[in-house]
C-alpha cells in the first residue's frame, strides 16, 4: 500500500489533518506526519521527513504532501538523501494540504498505485468548495 507523509510547519496542523483522514478513511492506511522542529517550534526538519518516509515505505511507494514554502525544500532534501531504491518510489504532490491528503488517502486505501494516489491529490487543486 502506498504510504503518505504529511509535511507541515505546524505539528498541530499535521496531527489534525491525520486525525481527520484516519476517521474518514476507515481502512487502515500508512500515514505519518513530519511536522515542526525537534524543540517544538514551527518549522520543518529534513531528517524527520526522511525518517517518516522510511517508516511508511513498504515497496509500493510514498507520497509526500507538503504544506507550503520551505516544507517543499525540506522534503526535497529528505528525498534526495534516501537510498536510490527507495528514492525512486517516493514523490511529492503539488496539492492543497488537507484536501489533497484526504483524496490521496482514499485512493491509497483502495490499493491504487503511487501515480494514481499522486494524481488524486493533485486533482484537488481546482476543487470548488462552494458552488
Amino acid at each position: 500500500m502506498v504510504g503518505i507523509v504529511l509535511v507541515s510547519h505546524s505539528k498541530k496542523l499535521a496531527q489534525g489533518a491525520k486525525e481527520l483522514i484516519e476517521q474518514v478513511v476507515r481502512e487502515k492506511i500508512k500515514i505519518e506526519e513530519a511536522a515542526g522542529t525537534s524543540d517544538g517550534r514551527l518549522g520543518t526538519d529534513a531528517f524527520l521527513i526522511e525518517e517518516k518516509i522510511i517508516e511508511v515505505f513498504d515497496g509500493d511507494g510514498v507520497l509526500v504532501i507538503p504544506d507550503l514554502g520551505s516544507a517543499v525544500m525540506s522534503a526535497e532534501m529528505a528525498i534526495e538523501d534516501l537510498r536510490e531504491d527507495v528514492r525512486k518510489k517516493v514523490c511529492m504532490a503539488d496539492a492543497p494540504f488537507v484536501e489533497g491528503a484526504m483524496s490521496a488517502a482514499m485512493e491509497a486505501s483502495f490499493g491504487k498505485s503511487l501515480e494514481e494516489v499522486k494524481k488524486a491529490a493533485e486533482d484537488t487543486r481546482g476543487m470548488k468548495k462552494i458552488m
